[in-house]
């Protein structure tokens, strides 16, 4: 998500959607399908990468943070095997609609098995989570995949959307 995150990126492609949803819509299929999908294999390789790679240490859950709409991140202190002190949330972490109701009260000081990168230990993963972060990675790039689709397909006016 670093790459909506910074300014340089995000005003031109904001700008770019805006512009297109007037012009050609289904160009606006193509950015949020090619969006989705780079930063899906982004992560991906990231967590394939940390998995391979990555040096295991335990943490503990210091508290859990809600976003905006609701959904709960733990924010996880570590020491790296350097004895540099990480707080911190995830490097990749997701959340399902069940986290915004429950209170996660009883993980709290709950010790986790994290993976951090060697060459930049504040990014991390919590180990136990391995399986629905590849769960929620393959539902985020097919989703890229199949806005893609369907913007190229309309191009080349095989399908027609109509708007």
């Amino acid at each position: 998500m670093e790459l909506l995150n910074k300014k340089e990126y995000a005003i031109p492609i904001f700008i770019l959607f805006v512009f297109f949803m007037f012009y050609k819509p289904v160009i606006c299929f193509l950015i949020l399908g090619l969006l989705t999908t780079i930063i899906g294999i982004k992560y991906w390789i990231f967590i394939v990468d940390i998995q391979k790679n990555g040096i295991e240490s335990i943490g503990k859950i210091l508290f859990y943070e809600s976003d905006e709409d609701g959904y709960k991140t733990p924010t996880i202190e570590f020491k790296t095997k350097n004895g540099i002190q990480i707080n911190k949330k995830p490097y990749y972490y997701s959340s399902t609609d069940l986290s915004k109701i429950k209170t996660y009260k009883n993980k709290i000081n709950e010790s986790v098995s994290v993976l951090y990168d060697k060459k930049n230990p504040k990014k991390f993963v919590l180990e136990n989570e391995r399986n629905f972060n590849y769960f929620s990675l393959i539902l985020i790039t097919l989703a890229g995949i199949v806005f893609l689709t369907a913007g190229i397909l309309s191009l080349l006016e095989i399908i027609i959307i109509d708007f």
